[in-house]
């Protein structure tokens, strides 16, 4: 029975090489027997209707023969597909970082990419949490941290090697830092690419660092002073690039995170860049008119209450709020008024109010 690879692949008759290209990507990345819900055959199947309709050639002979296709190969019209051990256009549907999601590093396996050396890897991320008061916050501050990571070697400088030392060319693998194994598969023998295990995939053999063991990193305590911006706010991250751990062997160092977290002020509450407060005043305040002092993060500030102010009231501040953390100057303080109303008067000042008549 001849195989329609065009339903195979699930593209029309008309589809450019690219339409292909794209669903072989995607059916390959379903079926691949090594993921969770693969099919083998599904996937052999996939890859052989890829091998004929990625190729233009092939895929003109296809067309012309059509359903006596497989007859055309039997009797020497077509070549080029045989026992599906034909990789080149499998590795051309992907990209290499959809070979690497697939097979964990196809291009090992492979071969692609020509010559490899193992590379030192980058120092790793660090995150920390750092507590400051509300008034910190707002105005900016200092603070010293002290934090256990990995830091350059200071004996080795970052090398791994014994000061002093001779360093010699792997006779394994010739310096490359690779070696290449016949490895048996699903696909049939392949040829395997992998780190040279006598040198670690560095190509060279030498004396390792008697106090990081090769590493390049030790793992020591480390304070550092903390520059906390004005205007920083609960949860907001602070990032000190190159200041996470140190990278091997002269891999760049990670980076450092600063979670901050800001302490609570009974007095005040934060919306943005303003500060929110309520203050109480007597009833002959609200009616009357007072001045009365409010505190604020800069200390007390007058505040003239007009006569018939209402409770709920809010009274600006202008830039007595927080500093701006992208900009320049500072938010405002809102005052909200709340009017306590007087209990347990006696009868002669219940009488007194009624006569008022409020």
């Amino acid at each position: 029975m001849a195989k329609d690879y065009y339903k195979i692949l699930g593209v029309e008759k008309n589809a450019s090489q690219d339409e292909i290209k794209k669903a072989f990507r995607k059916l390959a990345h379903q079926y691949h027997p090594d993921k969770e819900g693969g099919n083998e055959e599904r996937f052999k199947e996939i890859n052989e209707a890829y091998q004929v309709l990625g190729d233009p050639k092939k895929r003109a002979q296809y067309d012309r023969f059509g359903s006596t296709f497989e007859h055309a190969q039997a009797g020497g019209g077509f070549h080029g597909f045989e026992g599906f051990r034909d990789f080149s256009n499998f590795a051309e549907g992907f990209d290499m970082g959809d070979l690497g999601d697939m097979f964990g590093g196809l291009g090992d396996i492979f071969g692609f990419g020509g010559r490899r050396t193992s590379r030192a890897r980058k120092g790793s991320d660090v995150e920390v949490t750092l507590t400051v008061d509300f008034t910190e916050a707002v105005f900016g501050t200092e603070k010293e941290i002290t934090i256990e990571k990995n830091i350059q070697c200071r004996k080795c400088k970052g090398t791994g090697q014994e000061a002093g030392e001779k360093v010699e060319t792997c006779k394994v693998c010739g310096g490359t830092g690779h070696v290449t194994k016949v490895q048996r598969t699903i696909f049939g023998s392949m040829q395997v690419q992998m780190a040279c295990s006598d040198c670690g995939g560095e190509g060279k053999i030498y004396e390792k660092c008697s106090k990081c063991r090769g590493m390049g990193t030790v793992k020591e305590r480390a304070t550092l002073r903390i520059r906390v911006p004005a205007g920083i706010d609960n949860n907001q991250t602070i990032r000190l690039s190159g200041q996470g751990e140190a990278g091997q062997k002269g891999a760049p160092a990670g980076d450092l995170y600063v979670r901050v977290r800001v302490r609570e002020d009974k007095r005040f509450e934060r919306e943005g860049d303003d500060i929110i407060s309520k203050v109480n005043i007597n009833f002959t305040q609200a009616a009357l008119s007072d001045k009365i002092d409010v505190e604020t993060i800069d200390g007390p500030v007058s505040l003239k209450i007009p006569e018939g102010t209402q409770s709920g009231t809010v009274f600006k501040l202008k830039g007595k709020g927080v500093s701006k953390l992208q900009g320049r100057g500072r938010g405002d303080h809102l005052v909200e008024v709340i009017v306590k109303t007087p209990t347990g008067l006696n009868r002669d000042q219940r009488e007194k109010l009624k006569n008022l008549g409020i």
